[in-house]
């Protein structure tokens, strides 16, 4: 007879009360902090209990500042609003980093509706005209005012949605509509088309990050939801504030970074959780963080990353043309097109910007100036390039010392 694996471990948490309180996904009912920002997105929609149209907004600010948080909680009161004073009210949250294009967009907004219509619009096989259409006539029967949230704005692929979107209510006879931009990246609407920037963007709402207070504030809620009592140490709030705030006062790392560590503290069968289990946590999301990015990099940007594991053991100080002849040699191995120094100079700092490397420059005197390049998690980043069948072994390789030492 098989063993139960899984026999021991479904017994009830020692630690959790809830867990989905700390995801991103949760609305909490009360937003510590973003008391003001619910209060200007609110002024803005709140025409549409009126049966007008409210202005579009654009939402900025970095990443884990309540934007999203602020955008959905405001929604669902004022659908209940609507609901309360009879005024239909939609309100259709789409989330623009998977679904980025102008079909799937406008299909995603359409089958909101048409869903209990018992009709749908395909993933894909219409022509977009023919979609927008179907849209355009959803948003009527359904009346009312629809409010169209896209977040991650900025990772839509071309304008036109974008200008469709923020003229709606040209080709609408009955119903009202109105969108809603979250995005990270202050400079967004500087690269839209103008006419899209005109238009959508009437109405603007900066998020400012948050203090190591303020996430103080924000854990203290969620930890009286999703802990059960006292196991929780009392330094261990304080420390995932202050370490989030470090970091642009990023909510969303602070909520990581107390889930991981109570669920790490589970796992080693602790029932309270320290100030030890926060740094194993913070340990374990950058390298989750480090393993995601290096198993989406281009195969030519992975042997330079190689490259750089097996020079950082060979020599005491890896500069830049040690590098590219050990990568030269990998590529040799592998069958792989030799990129230029320049290329990879390129690549160095793209990794650099990413935080897997390190690339210092440094005088040489009368030899000019070269890169020192020192890798963030040295032996991680090895076991994790060791499991990628893609990069060729070099067995009993010993990269020779290099005379273009210069990039």
């Amino acid at each position: 007879m098989e063993e139960d694996i899984f026999k021991g471990l479904l017994s009830s948490s020692q630690i959790f009360r809830n867990k989905e309180v700390l995801r991103p996904s949760y609305v909490p009912c009360f937003l510590p902090h973003r008391e003001k920002q619910i209060k200007e997105l609110a002024s803005i929609l709140v025409p549409a209990l009126r049966g007008e149209t409210p202005s579009n907004v654009f939402i900025y600010g970095k990443t884990g500042t309540g934007k999203t948080a602020v955008a959905n909680f405001t929604g669902k009161k004022l659908m209940e609003k609507g609901k309360e004073m009879d005024v239909p009210i939609h309100f259709i949250y789409i989330n623009c980093e998977i679904v980025d294009t102008q079909y799937r967009i406008l299909q995603n907004i359409t089958n909101h509706f048409i869903r209990g219509w018992n009709e749908r619009v395909p993933f894909t096989g219409w022509p977009t005209d023919e979609v927008y259409a179907r849209l355009i006539k959803s948003i009527d029967k359904a009346r009312g005012v629809t409010i169209i949230v896209l977040d991650e704005v900025d990772k839509v692929k071309g304008d036109e949605v974008l200008y469709n979107l923020s003229r709606i209510n040209n080709d609408l006879k009955v119903g009202r509509a109105s969108v809603i931009g979250i995005s990270n990246d202050l400079k967004f609407t500087e690269f839209l088309d103008p006419r899209v920037k005109s238009s959508l963007g009437e109405e603007n709402l900066v998020f400012p990050p948050y203090t190591a207070d303020e996430l103080k504030d924000i854990l203290n809620e969620r930890v009286k939801l999703a802990f059960k009592e006292n196991t929780i140490d009392e330094s261990v709030v304080a420390l995932c504030a202050a370490k989030a705030a470090q970091e642009h006062g990023d909510a969303r790392r602070a909520l990581d970074l107390l889930r991981v560590s109570a669920e790490i503290a589970e796992r080693l069968g602790d029932k309270v959780v320290t100030e030890n289990h926060v740094r194993l946590a913070e340990d374990k999301i950058e390298l989750d963080r480090i393993t995601e990015i290096i198993r989406t990099l281009p195969i030519q940007t992975k042997i330079v990353l190689k490259a750089a594991v097996i020079g950082t053991k060979v020599y005491e100080e890896l500069n830049t043309g040690d590098l590219y002849n050990i990568y030269r040699d990998i590529c040799k191995e592998g069958g792989y097109n030799v990129l230029t120094q320049r290329r990879i100079a390129d690549i160095i700092s793209e990794l650099d910007m990413m935080g897997i490397l390190n690339a210092r420059v440094i005088s040489k005197g009368r030899y000019g100036r070269t890169r020192q390049i020192e890798l963030s998690m040295p032996s991680k980043i090895e076991e994790i390039l060791e499991r990628d069948s893609s990069i060729p072994r070099l067995k009993n390789y010993v990269p020779r010392q290099s005379k273009l030492d210069y990039i």
